[in-house]
C-alpha cells in the first residue's frame, strides 16, 4: 500500500466539488488561484479585459463540474491547463466562425494594448490580434507559452507538420505586420 504525503488541511478537503460545499474553504481557494488564471489568460488575450475575465470564469465553473480530486497543495498548475484549454476553445470557435462565414464577416477582437518592457506601443499584440485563430492559436501556444511544437500539435488536435505550417506562416504574417506599422 503506498503512504500519502501530509497534506495542508485546506487539501484535506479532497475535491473541488467538497470544497464548494464548504463555502469558506471555496472562497479561500478561489481568491488564492483567481489572480494567477486571470492574469495567465490576460496575458494571453492580447490584454483584453473583458475576455480574460470571461475565460477565467469558464475555467473555474470546469474546475468545479470536473470535481477532480486534490492530492497537492498548489492547484495552480492544474487550473493553468484548464484555463488554457478554455483559450483553445474559445480560439477554436473563432476559428469555426471565420471558416463557417467564408470570411465575408471576419470577427476581429477589440484592439487592445499588450504592454510589456519588450512592446510598451503593443505592436506585437496587435499582429497577433491580426493573425487567423489557428496562427494566433499556435504561435501563442509556441512562443507566448514555450511549448514544444509536439505539445502544440496535440492540444491542438493537429499533426507536427500542421503546427510548423500555422507558425511559418503566423511569422510571416506577424513579420509583415510588424514592418507594416513600422513605416
Amino acid at each position: 500500500m503506498t503512504s500519502r504525503v501530509p497534506v495542508s488541511e485546506f487539501d484535506n478537503a479532497r475535491s473541488l466539488g467538497t470544497r464548494v460545499r464548504d463555502e469558506a474553504s471555496f472562497r479561500s481557494w478561489y481568491e488564492k488561484a483567481m489572480p494567477k488564471v486571470y492574469g495567465y489568460l490576460f496575458n494571453r488575450c492580447g490584454r483584453n479585459q473583458s475576455l480574460a475575465e470571461e475565460l477565467t470564469q469558464q475555467t473555474f465553473v470546469e474546475a468545479v463540474r470536473s470535481k477532480r480530486l486534490v492530492e497537492r497543495d498548489d492547484d495552480v498548475p492544474w487550473l493553468i491547463g484548464v484555463a488554457r484549454n478554455q483559450l483553445l476553445h474559445h480560439l477554436r470557435g473563432i476559428e469555426r466562425r471565420e471558416r463557417g462565414f467564408l470570411r465575408l464577416v471576419t470577427p476581429s477582437p477589440p484592439r487592445t494594448a499588450w504592454v510589456t518592457d519588450a512592446d510598451p506601443e503593443g505592436r506585437l499584440a496587435s499582429a497577433l490580434e491580426r493573425l487567423p485563430a489557428a496562427q494566433r492559436a499556435a504561435v501563442t501556444l509556441r512562443y507566448v507559452d514555450d511549448l514544444p511544437v509536439r505539445e502544440v500539435a496535440r492540444l491542438m488536435g493537429r499533426s507536427e507538420a500542421s503546427v510548423e505550417s500555422l507558425l511559418s506562416r503566423g511569422r510571416a504574417a506577424m513579420r509583415e505586420r510588424l514592418s507594416e506599422a513600422h513605416q
